[in-house]
């Protein structure tokens, strides 16, 4: 008898000399007629823990291994789908750049208040490590949030409980009107 051949994607790859691949299948819904996709996870066996996680295999059926492991893996269909991952180690001269106009462009934008001294840090990385002092209005985001709350408590009086209206007096609660019985067809007479 010949041995059953899937294919599926590698969902997990952390047993040793184990793959788990997940096996979708597309059915119609015997009820509905709406095509669905099902799936199962196998375990299969990978001797050299070659296959990573996410990567398209395809596993043969073979006689049991273990007590989950009834498949091994034949070979690779696609390779995992890598995602692009950009890793900056420093502070580098466009970042402090376009961080510069930031600052100019917040500083035009901004209401003129009282100015705030600031103090940035470059990055430990960084060739230079002094602190730098910007003089700035202050921004209108996190300043201003601070700022305006306590303004308002202290110029608003506070807020007094509504006075509450009481009836004279209570009307007793009448009782729910009883619903009159249905009345009945009357009976056809059978004719003889």
């Amino acid at each position: 008898m010949p041995k059953r051949v899937l294919s599926g994607t590698v969902v997990s790859d952390k047993p040793d000399k184990t793959v788990v691949v997940r096996v979708e299948r597309r059915v119609k819904h015997p009820l509905y007629g709406k095509i669905i996709r099902l799936s199962k996870k196998y375990h299969a066996h990978d001797q050299d823990n070659t296959y990573r996680e996410g990567e398209q295999v395809r596993i043969e059926e073979c006689a049991p291994i273990s007590k989950l492991k009834s498949w091994s893996v034949i070979d690779r269909i696609g390779a995992a789908k890598a995602a692009a991952v950009e890793i900056v180690e420093g502070a580098t001269a466009e970042a402090e750049a376009a961080a510069t106009a930031a600052i100019a462009k917040a500083q035009k934008a901004a209401p003129k208040k009282a100015p705030v001294a600031e103090v940035v840090e470059a990055p430990a990385e960084a060739e230079v490590a002094e602190a730098v002092t910007i003089e700035e209005a202050p921004a209108e985001e996190p300043v201003a949030e601070e700022a305006a709350p306590v303004e308002a408590k202290e110029a608003k009086p506070p807020k007094k409980a509504p006075a509450k209206k009481t009836p004279a007096k209570k009307a007793p609660a009448k009782a729910p009107a009883k619903k009159a019985p249905a009345k009945k067809a009357p009976a056809k007479k059978a004719k003889s």
